[in-house]
Formats: C-alpha cells, sequence, structure tokens
C-alpha cells in the first residue's frame, strides 16, 4: 500500500508542494509578524546571484554548498538593504526596492552568459516545475523517493528545529525586541538565522515552485494564519493546513484545467487568503460588517 503511494506520481507532486508550503510557511510566519514579507521577495531573487557565483566557483548545481551560496546572499541582501535605509535618504521598502533588482539582474545576467548551455536556466528558477519532480529520484529503503520531496523534508525538519528550540526567543524577539535584548536573547542574531534559513528553503525549493512562487508559499498560508488566530503556535498548524490543501486542490484544478501545476497551487493559497479576509470568525471582512450591523440594531437600554 504504502510503495503504491510513494510510486505514484500524482501523489509525489502532492507531497513536493505540501512540504515546500510547510517548510516555507513556518520562516514565514515570522516574517509576517514582524511586518517583513518582502524580504521573502528580496530574498528569493536575490539568492540567483549567489546559485551563479557558487556554480561558477564549483560547478556544483545543487548541493550543501548551494545552500551555503544562498544563505550567504540572502544575508548579503539584508545587510545591504538596512545600510541603504540607514542613510536616512530612503525607506526600508524602497531600499529592499533597490538592492534586490539589482542583484537579481546581475544573477540571470550571470546566467545567460556563462551558463547557457548548463542546466540552470532562468524559467526553472522563476517558476520551477514541480510537475516533473518525480522523474529525479533517489533510493531509500528500496523506494524511489523524489529528490525534492528528501530536500524539503530536511529544510522542514531544520526549520522547525530551529523553531522548536529557540521559540521562547523568537517568540519575544518578535513581539518585543527591546525586551528581548535586555534578556540578552540577541534578537538581531536570530533574525539573521532565520533569514539564512529563509534563503536556504527558497534554493531548496527552486526545483519545484522557482523563485516567484516560493514567495506565496512562503508568506500567504502564513498571512491567512495571521488572519485567523492570535496564537503563534496555531499559526504554524494552520500554515501548514493550508499548505497542504493548496497543494492537492491546485494539481486537482491545474489537472483538469490544463494549467501550471505550481502556479495553481499558489492560486489556491490566495483562493485561502481570500477566504480569510472576507469571512474570517474574528478579522473577516463579512464578520466585522455583521457585528457593525448588529450593534446599529441593538435593543438602547437608558441608563436608570
Amino acid at each position: 500500500m504504502i510503495e503504491n503511494l510513494l510510486n505514484n506520481s500524482d501523489i509525489q507532486i502532492m507531497l513536493v508542494g505540501a512540504m515546500v508550503g510547510i517548510a516555507s510557511s513556518a520562516v514565514g510566519t515570522f516574517l509576517v509578524l514582524r511586518g517583513n514579507s518582502m524580504l521573502s521577495d528580496a530574498i528569493s531573487h536575490s539568492i540567483v546571484f549567489g546559485i551563479v557565483i557558487v556554480w561558477m566557483l564549483t560547478q556544483q548545481q545543487s548541493g550543501s554548498l548551494q545552500l551555503f551560496g544562498a544563505a550567504i546572499t540572502g544575508l548579503l541582501t539584508v545587510v545591504l538593504t538596512e545600510a541603504l535605509a540607514s542613510t536616512k535618504r530612503v525607506k526600508q521598502d524602497a531600499a529592499i526596492g533597490l538592492v534586490f533588482p539589482a542583484l537579481f539582474s546581475i544573477g540571470v545576467l550571470l546566467l545567460n552568459i556563462y551558463a547557457h548551455d548548463v542546466h540552470i536556466d532562468t524559467h526553472t528558477i522563476l517558476l520551477g516545475e514541480i510537475g516533473f519532480v518525480w522523474l529525479d529520484t533517489v533510493s531509500i529503503g528500496g523506494w524511489n523517493v523524489p529528490q525534492a520531496l528528501v530536500t524539503m523534508s530536511i529544510m522542514t525538519t531544520l526549520n522547525y528545529g530551529f523553531i522548536f528550540v529557540f521559540y521562547k526567543e523568537l517568540k519575544l524577539s518578535t513581539f518585543d525586541p527591546a525586551l528581548a535584548k535586555a534578556f540578552g536573547f540577541m534578537p538581531s542574531v536570530l533574525f539573521y538565522a532565520l533569514l539564512m534559513l529563509t534563503s536556504a528553503t527558497a534554493v531548496a525549493a527552486f526545483d519545484a515552485v522557482g523563485a516567484v512562487l516560493f514567495i506565496a508559499f512562503a508568506i500567504v498560508p502564513a498571512s491567512v494564519a495571521y488572519l485567523l488566530t492570535d496564537r503563534l503556535w496555531m499559526m504554524f498548524m494552520i500554515g501548514a493546513l493550508v499548505s497542504i490543501f493548496s497543494s492537492i486542490s491546485g494539481f486537482y484544478l491545474a489537472v483538469h484545467l490544463n494549467v501550471s501545476i505550481g502556479g495553481m497551487m499558489a492560486v489556491m493559497t490566495g483562493a485561502c487568503l481570500l477566504l480569510a479576509f472576507l469571512a474570517g470568525p474574528r478579522y473577516g471582512l463579512a464578520t466585522q460588517m455583521i457585528k457593525r450591523h448588529r450593534g446599529r440594531h441593538a435593543p438602547y437600554e437608558s441608563p436608570h
């Protein structure tokens, strides 16, 4: 039974999509809470520069060196962004908009000049192709498991392991950085470690969903959770459930409509966000309208 499931290409594709969402939304939750959601966009684009540089130096298209190069480039993006913002001449969002297009364009330029005949192309980096993950497999216990599933499982373990070990410190650093610093929790170090994991997750997800669609998996499930609960641990659970639902529903809709599988999975995360925005039990637009309507029509009681 398990062997039949693991050998089913459809199941493999949905599992990879779910693991990309679960791993990405784990780190994305803290970016959403900190108001740094656009950093995921900046990192996912700028690490193309790191990937190309590592390939030029080592000729390796994947592996630990690529993850390390991506993590360093992600940190470089943040350092350059903060350096620009600290000049007070540009705001934080403008600094992000200056840094990541520069690094991304240099990466794409190097890609087209030096790697045009290698299996590193702009289409794969931007969009990925989750529909083909079942073709690249590794043997584990006699079963052929997609390489992307193994990689994303490792990243999921690393991300949640980091969150589990530093949960208290991350929580305090996210909601009250000044107090966290007073307690000696080093919020800046934790934030940079989180960004390194974000960069590594983005690279691990490249073969499946690419740089652009990674943003949807990293930010949208976390944003859905943010609209539905005020508890941090519940945000992780909701983000994971949204990722699983979006992967399954997105796959079947993509097959039915004959469109991009990864793209439709990302669209379904957006559908979940729209539903949460409209009908969330506490902050939903419809819920707020109903509450205001009831407040206006509530019976008036005169003071005694």
